[in-house]
């Protein structure tokens, strides 16, 4: 199926950032996921979250693995460099190119079955290691693509679009993050553009992993009576979706709500997300409170949402490996072949 491309022509009054740009400038093609899914909204908050922050576009590398939350790059940051990896491959291949040229700007875009799934191993490496990037996962809870099997995000007791409950422990990849030593940790709901925009222009700017877990309903396959990842368990029970291959249109659905307060988020099926945010009291420099944090919200069944955890002083791989500061495409043959003596060196540091 083939889309006709977005106009070209800008209003001559849009409002432009520091670098000239429209934030149309930072769009990408149309997209072609359900009317109504939560992903559209991440990828609005981050073309939002690149204007604001005069990000060039083509300083800019984002890379995605497969799934619905995959296609999402191709909506966004148009004029920026991309890669679509296999399945759950997204994180090696961005240390990859982080290692090559620290210059670019790292933004990974992945999913629940994507990051928890069959790129479990690789999302966990990539945190313990300290890539300096943002990794945003868009987590519905399910496997979109397929028709609706849960993913490994899914919770204990949650309830399959066509009745089926899960009986498996859920992984947490904010507290993953948190204890393998991810150095920004937030959870976000796609309905909230004013926390995520912020969350995510934190994390760009952030020197270190920088990690976010947005909670992304999905009107398909989760967004029904017994989802605990609907727009209504991010606030708490959805009714089942029409089974429909073609979605209606539908208005999406926002949350504007004081710290320390919850919210139900009444979801297009009648079911409610239950959101709590943060408390501007909230002490993010402390790791092991932030977990202590989210289980104790946990046990009273609220999501929490905000940033969860950040170390300012924050050191990344490159730092910690000792790398060249140039990017290696720029390094010469003198750089390269050091020459016999500097071969000495290193092999006399480890005698």
């Amino acid at each position: 199926m083939s889309f006709l491309p977005k106009p070209k022509l800008h209003h001559p009054k849009l409002p432009t950032n520091a670098l000239g740009f429209t934030r149309r400038d930072y769009e990408g093609a149309i997209s072609t996921l359900c009317a109504g899914c939560g992903h559209d909204s991440i990828s609005a908050a981050i073309i939002q979250a690149c204007w604001e922050l005069d990000v060039a576009p083509h300083r800019v590398a984002k890379m995605s693995g497969i799934g619905c939350s995959s296609k999402t790059p191709d909506y966004f940051l148009g004029a920026s460099h991309g890669f679509n990896s296999v399945h759950g491959r997204m994180p090696s291949v961005l240390t990859g190119a982080n290692l090559a040229n620290r210059d670019l700007i790292y933004l990974g875009v992945s999913g629940d079955g994507d990051s928890a799934s069959i790129g479990f191993g690789q999302f966990g490496h990539s945190i313990r290691r300290g890539v300096n990037m943002a990794y945003i996962v868009e987590n519905n809870g399910v496997y979109g693509l397929t028709k609706g099997q849960f993913s490994a995000t899914s919770d204990k007791g949650s309830k399959a679009k066509k009745g089926a409950i899960n009986s498996d422990e859920a992984i947490d990849l904010v507290g993953i993050a948190l204890q393998l030593g991810a150095t920004y940790v937030a959870r976000s709901f796609s309905g909230d553009k004013e926390q995520l925009v912020g969350l995510i222009k934190g994390a760009l700017l952030h020197p270190g992993a920088a990690f976010i877990d947005c909670l992304s309903p999905c009107v398909a396959f989760n967004n029904h009576e017994g989802s605990t990842k609907s727009y209504d368990y991010v606030r708490e029970h959805n009714e089942a979706v029409n089974r429909l291959d073609v979605m209606l249109s539908r208005a999406a659905l926002t949350a504007n709500y004081a710290p320390g307060t919850v919210q139900e988020v009444t979801q297009h099926d009648g079911t409610t997300l239950r959101l709590r945010k943060i408390h501007t009291d909230y002490d993010a420099s402390d790791r092991v409170a932030a977990m202590h944090y989210l289980h104790e919200h946990k046990a009273r069944g609220e999501i929490v949402t905000g940033l969860l955890y950040v170390e300012p002083d924050a050191d990344d791989m490159h730092h910690n490996l000792g790398t060249v500061a140039l990017p290696l495409n720029r390094l010469g043959d003198a750089d390269l072949v050091p020459g016999a003596q500097a071969l000495e060196a290193v092999n006399a540091s480890l005698r």
